[in-house]
């Protein structure tokens, strides 16, 4: 089976699924981003692309494994969930990146 329909899950404080997402379409993938401000609307998001046939759903780094656990928790097991993480030789940088939030 040929991977045709994926989705990318990422968070951001004042996103809402209604108005932050887009399609990436080509003549063999789509792919679709959608943006949300939390958890509780990403597993929302989540069960949506599943019963609507996304094959694959990655998560953006904030997620992390408990966010993960979540969303893989909520879909079950009709569709595989991954998400992204940072290399060892990044964990400063992204310290100092986020810091600036406290």
């Amino acid at each position: 089976m040929a991977l045709t329909d994926f989705a990318f899950i990422v968070f951001g404080p004042d996103y809402h699924p209604d108005t932050h997402s887009t399609m990436l379409e080509s003549d063999t993938l789509t792919t679709r981003l959608i943006g949300v401000d939390s958890l509780e609307n990403a597993e929302v998001v989540a069960k949506e692309l599943a019963s609507a046939g996304v094959q694959l759903i990655e998560l953006c780094g904030w997620f992390g494994p408990k966010g993960a656990a979540r969303i893989i928790e909520a879909v079950g097991d009709r569709v595989p969930v991954g998400f992204v993480t940072s290399g060892p030789d990044s964990i400063d940088l992204m310290y100092k990146l986020f810091a600036s939030d406290e």
